[in-house]
């Protein structure tokens, strides 16, 4: 427990920020999955909306990313390389 009022208030700030960050995470990797999964489904029908559905879900990705790691709950460089990877298996089929 905090010994004084300043302790008590960064133990507070702490929970908010690691909510935040959880969240963040978190939803990056499912929408990550979510593009992957489209990406398998564009494989097999190779239809126009399929693309456009797996390039909705990459922007939206992209977003999140974007927001995070203005929020720094991602590093520039990591952010940059998962949207790097994304688009490279997107451009690749």
């Amino acid at each position: 427990m905090a010994n004084n009022k300043s302790a008590s208030k960064r133990i507070l700030i702490n929970k908010r920020n690691r909510l935040q960050n959880r969240f963040y995470k978190s939803s990056v990797r499912t929408l990550i999955k979510l593009f992957q999964h489209q990406l398998e489904v564009y494989k097999t029908s190779q239809t126009p909306e399929d693309k456009i559905k797996a390039q909705a879900l990459l922007n939206s990705t992209y977003s999140l990313i974007d927001k995070g790691c203005k929020k720094n709950v991602f590093h520039k460089n990591t952010a940059a390389r998962k949207k790097s990877k994304l688009s490279l298996q997107l451009k690749t089929i």
